[in-house]
């Protein structure tokens, strides 16, 4: 049987609950539910945000969070109210907000033991928005920055081997793009605009999963232009790193059949990098 304390503090709650109903809400009026908010406690509007969170209503969690900071920026639940509204908005895929309130986190409590999630929030908030590949990668960069910080800084964080994952993925989502755009200038025989995306992959990109296409499509491109050597050193490269792939196979065919053999040819960029794999000094 409950005791009188009991039932008397689950009416309290329960009668919170109602009010604070009336006071938020997403389609509510912004100014309405702020000077009505300001009869309750840190801990009740705190209360309040995570009951929203819990039913799934992101935008109206993240405004009672946003309450307590605006409301007592001095109270110890103001600094969780603070990440848990970085939180909110990018559940909710409010992912400029979200950005903004962790942001503040970090410049705030840079020492906090939180402020690893809070990058790392600031980073998914980039990484969540990376478009497809052919579009505009200005987002992947700003991931990339965002996600390294968490590695760098944060190396001991339980977000690290996420970060460092996502760190690859966008990686590799930019060498996607080159050779997307590659692609595009050889299927159009705009041959050296096509070698110079092709280029960028394997000396900036070459640990991504694209590196072996790019060099098959170098092949392509050099013979295409009659620069043999160019196209036979390329071919070097993949049969010394990627052998075991059809990317090989098709450049060796290639190759062959124009009577060509696949060797570092000639003193070009190309032949720079199949000394430096040979030496192991490369991927």
């Amino acid at each position: 049987m409950f005791g009188i304390n009991t039932v008397t503090k689950a009416l309290g709650s329960v009668c919170l609950m109602v009010l604070l109903a009336n006071c938020g809400g997403a389609d509510g009026d912004a100014a309405a539910q702020s000077q009505n908010l300001e009869g309750f406690t840190p801990a009740q509007i705190f209360e309040r945000g995570e009951f929203e969170l819990q039913r799934g209503h992101t935008g109206d969690a993240a405004h009672f969070f946003s309450e307590v900071e605006r409301l007592y920026p001095y109270a110890e639940l103001t600094k969780q109210a603070v990440i848990m509204q970085a939180f909110a908005f990018h559940s909710g895929g409010d992912y400029e907000n979200s950005r903004g309130a962790a942001q503040r986190y970090i410049d705030f409590y840079p020492a906090d033991e939180d402020a690893a999630y809070a990058q790392y929030l600031l980073a998914l908030s980039y990484y969540d928005q990376i478009d497809e590949v052919g579009r505009d990668q200005g987002l992947t960069f700003q991931a990339l920055q965002a996600l390294r910080t968490v590695i760098e800084v944060y190396p001991d964080s339980e977000y690290t081997n996420s970060a460092i994952l996502k760190f690859d993925l966008a990686f590799d989502h930019l060498a996607g793009k080159e050779m997307e755009i590659g692609r595009y200038y050889l299927r159009r025989n705009h041959f050296p605009a096509a070698i110079n995306r092709f280029r960028v992959v394997v000396e900036d990109f070459q640990t991504t999963s694209h590196t072996a296409e790019a060099l098959h499509r170098l092949v392509e491109a050099y013979l295409s232009l009659g620069l043999a050597e160019e196209a036979q050193t390329a071919g070097a490269i993949l049969g010394h790193n990627f052998q075991s792939t059809d990317w090989y196979e098709d450049s060796y065919k290639l190759l062959t059949s124009n009577g060509l053999k696949l060797r570092d040819r000639g003193n070009n960029w190309l032949s720079q990098i199949y000394r430096q794999s040979i030496k192991g000094d490369w991927l």
